[in-house]
């Protein structure tokens, strides 16, 4: 069974820039030593005959396929907006002259 010590944690805990209390440090070995031996354990299962997969059944795109496509031109952007000027929209101004 992988064990990590506290002065390891200690040693993770400087490289990774976390402040840890001593009551934090001897809380977080045990936690950390029970997932090494989790993933301890899914590595002896872990078979060559079983392809690897990032979800349990197969999913498949349900996205449509980009295609190009003509777009409005500016003057059938614009017909029906309220107002227009050089080819853009008019709306109201929102900020002052103090911006």
């Amino acid at each position: 069974m992988p064990e990590i010590t506290r002065e390891e944690v200690a040693h993770m805990a400087d490289l990774a820039r976390i402040d840890l209390s001593d009551a934090e440090l001897d809380h977080l070995a045990p936690q950390l030593s029970v997932i090494l031996e989790s993933v301890a354990s899914i590595s002896e299962i872990a078979t060559d005959d079983i392809p690897p997969t990032s979800h349990p059944i197969e999913m498949t795109n349900v996205f449509r396929d980009d295609v190009v496509r003509p777009g409005l031109s500016a003057e059938q952007a614009l017909s029906g907006a309220p107002e227009a000027e050089q080819q853009r929209f008019v709306v109201p101004r929102i900020l002052g002259d103090e911006q």
